[in-house]
């Protein structure tokens, strides 16, 4: 209590010039650790000591004005590079936002290649959107993937997805020279721009393009993102990976370029359209210079390899695409899907088409369009080859693959003519006629309907023989009336007419239409001795990695459609053709032939289908718009096509005999010619007796007592 008693409050008043001053600012004595005495003084109001501190302040700031101004400046620096940081991160961030979760990124499959290949196993054509098949780094040669990093990115092996040094260098360059603008991505980021991204030039896809090339660096080795980038980066023409464009421009895989090709095709993908070999040659061979002189100074290639490679300039070759080969490439795509369903993957497809009766086909057709399309004006044709069995050994479906892509043999219909009329005659045969039957070559009248022959003469009463290799429509027409229309229908779909048909009058002359390729596929029958076929382009189909997705099993026909003895006289009667009708030009010595012309009303369309006992052969010419031919009949033209391809195909084989003609009796002397049998004359498709001459009655019309 005392002590409350004794207690003194706290006094806040201050001097009088204290309070004018307003100054409630300590002094240094007032501060912690000052000597006791001087803030005693301080508090007994001695007013003279405090006005020396206050000088004294006054001067302090100028000393730390001049020192707080570098240290705002650096402060400074620092919030606005932490700001920018913020700033990019941001930026980056946003546009990361913009692309897949990074977790779920994964690189997109290539779209698969299908690899048509010929008979022999060389290829006849790449099909799908590459172009080309995958290949891997080790199957190429060590300077074609070098010559990409030579010239793309020399610090591939280096960095770490993105090239500061290769931006630096680029943003120097581009500031200092007046050529074209450089951008300084490395491969991984063209890499990640060609799988994930658009070809935009934007900033934001630039971003995109560094954030994929780092998770791509994390995820992949530097030799399999060279080896995605050989296989995706596009070379013009179609061609995306390196082993399309080497097929594209060298018609060789990318396992067997040269440096030089190597080089040119490394410096390509700068601009595919501008650099490309077989479009702006001097470009091209000047950009590789430019990559071989850089893989010399990298140590990539020696300089003994520099010198070859440079006085070796590369050489593109004519584009296989060109050719023919497409229209079989075309085919075999459009019935690729029945045996193989949807395609995951790389394939390879052999075929059954050779090479050089493909060759010989696009040549002879394009030969005679070329030689006298223009006096007979007739612009287009369509050539189909196959074995007896149905395997294609050649399809042409026009006279240009590159002017015009659709497929003649295969989709063309047209009218065929008078090469329907076997259809006729084997119905009339199968009820009962034989090659001797005898009917009249007189007027015919239906309805109206008055048909006259081709030179509009009528010879009275002659066999089927003679009527059919004379292709007279007086007789066809009445033959067809006879066993009726339906059964004639009947006849050439049992044989592989897949076309529609009308049952008329008419059908005799080949009034409805069909494809080359039915027609010939029809024929086949006649030349395997009567058993119906599946025309088939395609015998095996598997994955890269030599997985069977198809064979193409024995048979596979239809089984017998013709009766020996039927195939026996139809082979005979057109046999006929080649000795006294309409297809004498087409003999090749040695081989007993058959076949049928064919020349439509107005000579719109003319026709030809022929076959030995090993090929069947058939040749359409005419106009896609219709517009008459000047007389172009299948006695003509298109005989000398047939012609002039069997005598190339047929070349060094051993003859095969006509299915049936066997069954004719063979030892029977050929009267007026000692030795000479029916067996080897019939071998002798281009034999005629001696005593008989052109338009009398041949050995066949004698034997049978004609």
């Amino acid at each position: 209590m005392a002590n409350g008693r004794n207690r003194r409050e706290p006094v806040f008043e201050t001097p009088a010039a204290d309070a004018r001053d307003g100054d409630f600012r300590l002094s240094p004595e007032d501060r912690a650790g000052a000597p006791m005495t001087r803030k005693r003084a301080s508090r007994d109001g001695d007013d003279e000591k405090p006005t020396r501190p206050r000088a004294r302040r006054s001067k302090k700031p100028k000393r730390r004005g001049g020192r707080s101004l570098l240290g705002k400046l650096f402060y400074a620096g620092v919030v606005l590079g932490l700001w920018c940081l913020i700033a990019v991160g941001g930026v980056v961030a946003y546009h990361a936002s913009k692309l897949p979760p990074i977790d779920q990124l994964t690189v997109p499959k290539r779209p698969p290649n299908i690899a048509i290949m010929a008979g022999d196993g060389s290829l006849l054509a790449n099909r799908g959107e590459t172009g080309g098949r995958t290949v891997s780094i080790k199957e190429l040669p060590p300077y074609l993937p070098n010559a990409f990093v030579a010239i793309e990115d020399r610090r591939f092996y280096d960095h770490f997805g993105v090239d500061p040094i290769g931006i630096a260098r680029a943003m120097v360059r581009n500031v200092t020279s007046r050529g074209s603008m450089q951008g300084g991505s490395t491969l991984t980021q063209q890499l990640a721009k060609n799988l994930f991204l658009t070809q935009e030039r934007t900033a934001s896809r630039k971003i995109q393009e560094a954030i994929l090339a780092l998770w791509l660096e994390r995820n992949y080795t530097k030799n399999e993102i060279l080896e995605l980038y050989l296989n995706r980066v596009y070379f013009g023409s179609g061609a995306y990976g390196v082993e399309a464009a080497a097929q594209r421009y060298y018609g060789k895989s990318a396992r067997n370029v040269s440096l030089a090709e190597a080089a040119v095709l490394a410096g390509l993908v700068q601009a595919p359209s501008r650099l490309a070999p077989n479009r702006n040659p001097k470009a091209a061979q000047d950009r590789s210079e430019l990559v071989i002189a850089a893989m010399n100074d990298l140590g990539f290639i020696t300089p003994g390899m520099t010198k070859t490679a440079l006085g070796a300039p590369a050489q593109p070759v004519r584009p296989k695409g060109a050719g023919s080969a497409n229209y079989a490439a075309d085919y075999v795509m459009d019935v690729l899907d029945d045996f193989v369903g949807t395609i995951e993957s790389d394939i390879v497809v052999s075929t059954t088409i050779e090479p050089s009766l493909q060759g010989a086909a696009e040549r002879v057709l394009v030969e005679e369009l070329d030689g006298k399309g223009q006096k007979f004006n007739v612009s287009q044709g369509a050539f189909v080859a196959m074995q007896p069995d149905g395997a294609l050994k050649a399809l042409v479906g026009g006279r240009n693959y590159e002017a015009s892509q659709f497929n003649r043999a295969t989709a063309a219909h047209r009218q065929p003519g008078s090469s329907f009329k076997p259809f006729v005659y084997l119905t009339a045969i199968e009820r009962g006629l034989t090659p001797d039957t005898i009917r009249d070559d007189s007027p015919v009248s239906y309805k109206g309907w008055q048909p006259e022959n081709y030179d509009r003469g009528y010879r009275g009463p002659m066999a089927l023989r003679d009527a059919l290799a004379l292709s007279l429509n007086t007789i066809a027409v009445k033959l067809n009336l006879e066993v009726g229309p339906k059964a004639v229908v009947q006849t050439a779909q049992r044989l592989g007419i897949t076309s529609a048909l009308q049952a008329n009058p008419s059908l005799a002359l080949g009034t409805s239409e069909v494809t080359p390729l039915e027609l010939v596929t029809a024929y086949a029958a006649f030349a395997n001795g009567g058993d119906g076929v599946i025309p088939y382009v395609i015998a095996q189909v598997k994955t890269t990695d030599g997985k069977v997705l198809y064979q193409r099993p024995p048979g596979g026909g239809l089984g017998r459609v013709i009766e020996p003895n039927a195939v026996a006289m139809m082979n005979e009667m057109m046999h006929n053709t080649f000795v006294i009708g309409t297809a004498q030009k087409a003999q090749i010595p040695g081989w007993t032939l058959a076949g049928k012309t064919g020349t439509t009303q107005d000579y719109k369309d003319a026709w030809f289908v022929g076959f030995s006992g090993s090929l069947v052969a058939g040749v359409w010419l005419g106009n896609d718009d219709g517009t008459l031919t000047k007389r172009v009949t299948g006695g003509n033209l298109p005989t000398e096509v047939w012609h002039n391809f069997m005598k190339t195909a047929l070349k060094n084989q051993q003859p095969v005999p006509l299915p049936g003609l066997d069954r004719l009796p063979g030892d029977v002397p050929v009267a007026g010619v000692p030795g000479q049998t029916i067996a080897t004359a019939q071998r002798e498709s281009a034999w005629i007796p001696p005593t008989q001459k052109r338009g009398e009655k041949n050995f066949f019309e004698r034997l049978f007592g004609l």
